[in-house]
């Protein structure tokens, strides 16, 4: 199956420039490609995932993949997405961020053989270039009007947008130039937000190449999820690739947790299974939706994707204790990633009576509710259920000398820290 035939499969095409031209260019060679990303954290989201997926199905497929970091470009702030200025980062923090992506982007790409993925930094050629050169060779190339009218600047007229935003454009545009003539890149892919750039950068090439230059662009659609809300975001903030950021647990639980509407999305955009496989698992959730077999599968794939095949059996490690209460088969480390969103209390390690503890941690409200909950067999301590009010907690119940989980009823953990 032709490439851009599998991308379609998977509905992750939005735009092309050339549709049947660039289906014809990937019959023909191997050809490279980039997509880019600029440093404005430490850590890539899984939003930012959505174009390097394709990028890396093109890489599986035979072609040469080359993944530009915006050294220069993350120091402007692209407009796209938002309206308000984008505070700008000391070129210190910019490098750290750049350090940290690069990483992470080898981590999840780099394939021996003639495919190994190329890693750029736009820094290296934009800061060659004066000002005075910028303008003559470059911005003479581009209308004012034709800038207007790109969507990112356009839904910026009412609110503003500064010079330095208005000339991202230019620089991204710069970008692809130069991996055309350096690289030999003859595609650029992005998100959807991303097709005004894309089209100045080919516009550009075409200007400093010649009208038959073979260049092209490819967008992938926005995603959101089956509610209408942004794919991506929970309650606590953004789902980050960096394991400090977000555990590997919670990573998995995220993917775990899919709504039915949009597990075969998910799994089309995001793994690397056949379409056999996919359809396999779409049939299940029509036939068996309690099973969450597509939902695993989804997880299992992401997890073992970004952090590896250890971090994955960890994190289903955590699932499975948590649904079955042996919580004493966990590690500290373990625990404190599957407990992370629960109620925490402290409590100093000198024993001391688990009815008084409960009441003075705040987890019972009274000594009388204490009592009766664990003459009702509702209070379980790492695990085990509590049957004896006499029971002193010490220092020793702490698993790795660090931690007490109390379960109050069927649902309601609480994690408890030894200071």
């Amino acid at each position: 199956m032709n490439i851009i035939d599998e991308l379609e499969w998977r509905e992750a095409v939005n735009q092309q420039t050339d549709a049947e031209g660039l289906r014809e260019l990937t019959n023909q060679k191997a050809i490279s490609l980039y997509c880019g990303v600029d440093p404005t954290g430490s850590s890539m989201h899984i939003g930012h995932l959505i174009p390097f997926m394709v990028l890396k199905r093109f890489q599986l497929a035979g072609h040469r993949p080359v993944i530009l970091i915006g050294g220069a470009t993350g120091t402007i702030g692209d407009p796209s997405g938002r309206q308000a200025e984008r505070s700008l980062q000391t070129l210190e923090q910019v490098q750290e961020n750049v350090d940290a992506l690069t990483a992470q982007m080898k981590k999840l790409f780099v394939i021996e053989g003639d495919n190994q993925i190329r890693m750029v930094n736009n820094y290296d050629w934009t800061h060659k270039i004066n000002v005075i050169e910028f303008l003559r060779d470059y911005g003479k190339n581009f209308s004012i009007n034709a800038m207007l009218a790109k969507d990112v600047v356009a839904s910026r007229l009412e609110t503003g947008i500064s010079f330095t935003e208005f000339s991202y454009q230019i620089l991204q545009s710069l970008d692809y130039l130069h991996l055309y003539q350096h690289e030999d890149v003859q595609l650029q892919i992005g998100g959807s937000d991303q097709w005004g750039n894309i089209t100045s950068g080919l516009d550009l090439i075409r200007k400093k190449e010649g009208s038959e230059a073979k260049a092209f662009g490819l967008t992938i659609p926005l995603m959101l999820k089956a509610d209408g809300t942004k794919f991506g975001k929970t309650a606590g903030g953004a789902i980050w690739l960096d394991p400090n950021l977000t555990t590997p647990y919670e990573f998995y639980q995220f993917w775990a947790n899919t709504d039915d509407r949009d597990v075969v999305k998910y799994l089309k955009y995001f793994t690397f299974l056949s379409q056999e496989e996919i359809e396999a698992l779409a049939e299940k959730v029509q036939m068996e939706p309690h099973k969450r077999e597509a939902q695993k599968a989804l997880a299992e794939e992401m997890t073992r994707f970004v952090h590896g095949e250890a971090l994955l059996e960890q994190a289903k490690r955590i699932t499975a204790a948590l649904f079955s209460g042996d919580i004493k088969s966990l590690t500290a480390d373990e625990i404190e990633q599957g407990f992370k969103e629960m109620p925490t209390f402290e409590a100093a390690p000198e024993p001391r009576n688990i009815v008084d503890w409960l009441v003075e941690l705040g987890i019972e409200p009274s000594k009388r509710q204490a009592r009766e909950d664990i003459a009702g067999g509702a209070i379980s301590l790492n695990g085990d259920r509590v049957t004896d009010p006499t029971l002193e907690v010490s220092a020793d119940h702490a698993i790795g000398g660090r931690f007490v989980i109390i379960r109050k009823g069927k649902k309601n953990y609480s994690l408890v820290k030894m200071i």
